[in-house]
């Protein structure tokens, strides 16, 4: 497909659904850059870390759900294609609250194909996911010639409910309008690999959250195991292309559009082990891979562990005091199993050549990151804030703390090791000195070297003492 850089944009219309989310956003920005001439950031999120930018750049934010029909009608109103990005469920916590992936995923995507119809809207551009034929399973270099993994064989709601959703897409192709007036709506879907690069909001943030607390106590699977990665400029050019292969006023063409009822995998073409494909990023921010690895089966069991008890916990799964499971069986799969596909239709049919390669997407991923750790307060793992706190604790109850509950047994286990009441006393004396005086060098140290976050620094290093001031220390170094 041979199309001008701004075929079908320039001047048309645009709705991108999870337009305020890392992809939304720089899919609205690149529309906006090539001369669209209205773009609707529709979102169920009032606010995010773009919309100042989005807004910046003359595009209409939109707040609504896709599960409201009168939401998605008015938003969708006078458009002229549709980037439908929004969905539910892909990690963590979501994935367990199934009736909402449903809405979302599948409901919401049918308020989606209504609304085209309705507003005589020729172009929808599906994201889809490659679980919608992948589901534990090695695939080697797949292709779009693979069949729909069975529906009741997915191990998550979400894989289950986008291949739902993908497929209700691609079998809207070619439905006439609501208006009968002899036109109809083209769909398509793109399948995108795991995606990456600087302000990506969901994987990179939870994995390097984990690394930073000690958490993240081993990998998955064989070192031989490979899956794709997609840089977000790459997937925002594979968007681009599928609108365009939509198109059906291009002079000299004639029948159906190109990619119309059609799918497509998108990637940056390069396989590699997830946790090699991390290690760089980890490593520029001092943190480190584990050495130890685990069986696929065994953290499968884990991860089944984990969905039996945030299943119990299900009335509290979007309380923030509840943190993200360790591992979930669909994210085994998605480390553990090697799964990989080709783009080779994309570039066929679309003329998808990814922009940025690997190597440069990582590179700028990495300087985000440096320059995030740099703005934030850095911290120790939770096994020094554990010993601090409950160290200091447990001394402070065995020499100042009447009889009562465990504190005798507290006070036993210390004089075991101190002999004396009055040892324990002044050992707990001087760590307490100890940490006010290494807090109050770190709140003038951070004065000179990270201001923003002095008083952070001062309150971690009274409560951890030598763990945060070696931070500060080490940043003050560089």
């Amino acid at each position: 497909m041979h199309l001008s850089e701004n075929e079908g944009i320039e001047n048309y219309s645009f709705v991108v659904t999870g337009g305020l989310g890392f992809i939304g956003a720089a899919l609205c920005l690149e529309l906006v850059r090539r001369g669209a001439r209205l773009v609707k950031a529709f979102d169920l999120r009032t606010h995010s870390s773009w919309s100042s930018q989005l807004t910046q750049y003359g595009v209409q934010l939109i707040q609504g759900d896709i599960t409201n029909k009168q939401h998605v009608q008015k938003a969708l109103r006078g458009s002229d294609c549709v980037f439908h990005l929004a969905s539910y469920g892909m990690s963590g916590k979501e994935m367990l609250q199934y009736s909402r992936v449903d809405e979302v995923n599948i409901n919401g995507t049918c308020h989606i194909i209504d609304a085209c119809l309705d507003h005589q809207i020729k172009r929808l551009v599906y994201v889809s996911t490659p679980n919608v034929v992948y589901g534990g399973k090695e695939i080697v270099n797949g292709n779009e010639n693979l069949p729909y993994f069975p529906i009741d064989d997915h191990v998550d709601p979400y894989g289950r409910s986008k291949s739902i959703a993908e497929q209700l897409v691609l079998k809207s192709n070619g439905r006439p309008f609501t208006k009968k007036n002899g036109k109809c709506l083209y769909t398509c879907a793109i399948r995108p690999a795991a995606i990456y690069g600087p302000g990506e909001e969901r994987h990179l943030p939870r994995i390097i959250t984990l690394t930073k607390l000690g958490l993240f106590p081993f990998k998955i699977g064989s070192p031989n195991v490979k899956s794709d990665w997609v840089y977000v400029d790459n997937l925002v050019l594979a968007l681009l292309l599928a609108s365009m292969g939509l198109l059906d006023d291009i002079p000299g063409r004639e029948g159906l559009p190109i990619a119309a009822g059609q799918p497509y995998f998108i990637s940056d073409g390069s396989p590699i082990n997830s946790f090699e494909f991390l290690r760089p990023l980890l490593k520029s921010l001092d943190y480190d891979l584990p050495k130890t690895s685990l069986a696929v089966s065994h953290a499968l069991l884990l991860g089944k562990i984990f969905w039996a008890f945030y299943s119990f916990l299900y009335p509290w799964l979007n309380s923030r005091w509840l943190p993200q499971p360790l591992i979930l069986p669909a994210e085994v799969y998605k480390v553990g199993v090697t799964h990989y596909f080709s783009f080779l239709k994309a570039k066929e049919e679309l003329g998808y050549v990814p922009m940025v390669s690997s190597k440069e997407g990582m590179a700028a991923t990495i300087a985000y990151w440096q320059e995030r750790k740099r703005r934030s307060l850095d911290g120790p793992t939770i096994w020094a804030w554990l010993f601090c706190v409950i160290g200091m604790s447990a001394l402070f109850a065995a020499a100042y703390l009447p009889d009562y509950g465990p504190i005798p047994f507290i006070r036993a286990v210390h004089l075991f090791f101190f002999r004396s009441m009055l040892a324990l006393k002044v050992i707990f004396v001087l760590a307490a000195a100890a940490h006010v005086g290494e807090a109050i060098y770190a709140w003038n140290v951070a004065q000179t070297i990270d201001p923003a976050n002095a008083r952070g620094w001062f309150w971690q290093t009274f409560a951890l003492g030598i763990f945060s001031l070696r931070l500060l220390l080490k940043r003050a170094k560089k």
